[in-house]
């Protein structure tokens, strides 16, 4: 196969991938956001989800993502493919705020592009190479404090903040737990490969359900919590952020460390924060939360039936 047509495989691939990731937000946020406040942080959130059809086929679509994901990477490179599937925000984001009688600005498309520039700039400057996924606890214990700390502190935000910021920090603990999940994925299939069912002697697999378990939990929560503008970003532009620190330290892969390499990284994380900073003070993405409050509390009307005291809506006796 010429490197054309596997450029041009990898690209078709990378393009579908990016495509379901964003139907799929749009799907399980908009299920998510139709939940009750008093869900939050409850395992009835995702069990009342687990009955959703419409989340359930975010589920499906974001399953086929990984699948494309797999395919553009096995016909092309990284610096090609992360662009095209992060590009997903420009789908996921104008259809989420259509879908609430709303429309982008220069504003918000200026910052969802930003987002999307910085990712693509941030990856390609640093350009990590492979490394040994299999590595002693003591390896990974310093990440493993470093993610559990950053944790807490989204979470403590998301408790202290108001508006579209509590879904980004939500977000963001999520994309960190979903993060590591990606690391402890890669180090169970090495280990998978190398010992077999020894594997399951190890800590690494036990570690990947728990993480796989609060990293979605998290995720759905800051879909709950706000407008997709908010948190999708946050969780696009942390999860490859914290694979790549993984990497680095964790398995020992080499960044590229040149001045022309930091120098592109560095602007890339300008550009994230700028555009998702952008993005959370938009007057756009601030009137989208307050409508998907307004539909929250008509469902909660609807699920407990006609008020009492309103004789409008008390049903006539025979």
């Amino acid at each position: 196969m010429s490197a054309a047509v596997s450029y041009g495989v990898s690209a078709g691939a990378a393009v579908l991938g990016g495509l379901s990731i964003a139907s799929s937000a749009v799907l399980q946020q908009r299920a998510a956001s139709r939940r009750p406040d008093g869900e939050r942080f409850c395992v009835r959130l995702l069990i009342a989800l687990f009955h959703d059809r419409g989340w359930l086929l975010g589920l499906g679509l974001s399953i086929l993502s990984y699948g494309f994901q797999a395919l553009a990477l096995a016909f092309g490179p990284l610096t090609l493919v992360q662009p095209l599937v992060v590009s997903e925000l420009l789908f996921a984001i104008p259809v989420s705020v259509h879908l609430r009688g709303l429309r982008l600005g220069m504003r918000e498309w200026l910052a969802a592009g930003a987002v999307v520039a910085g990712l693509t700039v941030g990856l390609s400057s640093a350009s990590p190479g492979r490394g040994h996924p299999v590595q002693p606890i003591g390896r990974w214990l310093p990440a493993l404090v470093v993610i559990g700390v950053l944790t807490a502190a989204a979470l403590l935000t998301f408790r202290l903040a108001r508006g579209p910021v509590r879904a980004s920090a939500l977000g963001f603990a999520g994309a960190l737990v979903s993060g590591l999940q990606s690391a402890l994925f890669s180090a169970s299939l090495h280990l998978l490969g190398q010992r077999g069912w020894a594997t399951f002697a190890r800590w690494e697999p036990y570690s990947l359900v728990v993480a796989s378990i609060v990293g979605g939990f998290l995720v759905q929560n800051a879909f709950q919590s706000g407008p997709l503008a908010a948190s999708s970003p946050v969780v696009d532009a942390t999860l490859p952020m914290v694979s790549i620190g993984l990497g680095v330290f964790v398995f020992g892969e080499h960044v590229r460390t040149s001045a022309l390499g930091l120098t592109g990284t560095a602007v890339g994380l300008v550009l994230l924060v700028a555009g998702i900073v952008t993005l959370d003070t938009s007057p756009v993405v601030r009137e989208e939360q307050r409508r998907e409050r307004e539909g929250q509390s008509k469902e909660g009307q609807r699920a407990a039936g006609p008020r009492r005291d309103d004789p409008a809506e008390v049903p006539a006796r025979a």
